[in-house]
């Protein structure tokens, strides 16, 4: 059980987690946060362009496509979505390639909170993970009450992970507790699922501010930080994802929580995939080189994935319609 504590600025409760520090106040917040280093922007571009020369060898890349596989969240996130799309995603989810049962399932599945139930239908108790966006998915402009609501609603539906996005305009214009409250409230209303906190980083202009706001989101409790909703002109880059790996190999020798990253929109080749895989591993190393710690957030990635996969195995391109267009 935890124990709530209750701030007296605040009508939120705020629970005691093991490891990580609570902030009751905006000054306390502040001061944690401005113990971290700035970016070094031009280091960062250069050591992911040096990392994006490195050729895989063929047992490694065939490994290494597997584990990409293994890794993706398979999305659907469009207005058009009705439930037979979901339920046939979900079915490519547990079987990738109806034709070779050694594919990996995907890591998950994500949809919106009222495709839950039906993603839920089709995965069962499958390895295979429902995830959720809320929170007022992708802008985040909403009340804490509605945000609560679109969670528990997702959660009550069967959603074994939330991804949440945070409200970047209270961020931006310095309001960094109403941030910190909110992702701690959604935290709490998530129970036993995990929390992905969405930063929409190519809105947050900065790696400082990247960095600042992945730190923010793991002292709230996220389980995962995540780059982006997929849905802004910018989303998923290899020196943002540099930048995230480090926040959270930073943040596990600080407080001994290991916290995992996903990375979103954009991502469609396995050429591109393989360049985040040799990034995590030269940053921060084999834990993270797990679905259980790093995703793929993508819809076209998958289907290049297997094509890729395929051509190792056989020396031979696969029709491209032997995969579903999902």
């Amino acid at each position: 059980m935890l124990r709530l504590v209750t701030p007296e600025s605040s009508g939120i409760q705020i629970p005691v987690r093991k490891n990580l520090p609570v902030f009751l106040t905006e000054s306390g917040l502040r001061t944690e946060l401005k113990k971290l280093s700035g970016v070094d922007a031009v280091g960062a571009e250069a050591r992911v362009a040096k990392l994006s020369t490195r050729s895989l060898k063929k047992e490694t890349k065939k490994s290494a496509i597997n584990l990409a596989i293994s890794m993706v969240d398979l999305t659907t996130l469009e207005g058009a979505d009705t439930a037979g799309r979901v339920s046939s995603l979900c079915s490519k989810a547990l079987r990738p390639d109806a034709n070779d049962l050694t594919a990996p399932s995907v890591a998950a599945v994500c949809v919106y909170p009222d495709m839950v139930a039906t993603a839920r239908g089709v995965i069962g108790t499958s390895s295979v993970q429902v995830a959720s966006v809320a929170t007022a998915f992708p802008s985040g402009r909403a009340s804490l009450a509605v945000k609560l609501l679109d969670t528990k609603e997702a959660v009550d539906a069967g959603a074994d992970e939330i991804d949440m996005v945070i409200d970047r305009g209270a961020f931006l214009s310095g309001n960094l507790f109403k941030v910190y409250e909110e992702i701690v409230a959604v935290k709490e209303a998530c129970g036993s699922a995990h929390l992905k906190v969405i930063l929409e980083t190519g809105e947050l202009v900065t790696y400082d501010n990247v960095r600042r706001a992945s730190w923010l989101a793991m002292l709230g409790g996220a389980d995962f930080i995540k780059t982006s909703t997929g849905k802004v002109g910018v989303n998923a880059t290899l020196p943002v994802a540099l930048v995230m790996l480090e926040a959270v190999r930073d943040f596990a020798e600080e407080y001994g929580e290991v916290v995992g990253v996903k990375v979103a929109g954009g991502i469609r080749t396995t050429k591109d995939a393989l360049k985040y895989l040799v990034v995590v591993n030269e940053t921060v190393g084999a834990t993270w080189l797990t679905p259980d710690y790093f995703r793929f957030g993508a819809s076209s990635l998958l289907n290049d994935l297997l094509l890729q996969r395929s051509k190792q195995q056989t020396g031979n391109y696969a029709r491209p319609d032997r995969f579903s267009g999902d």
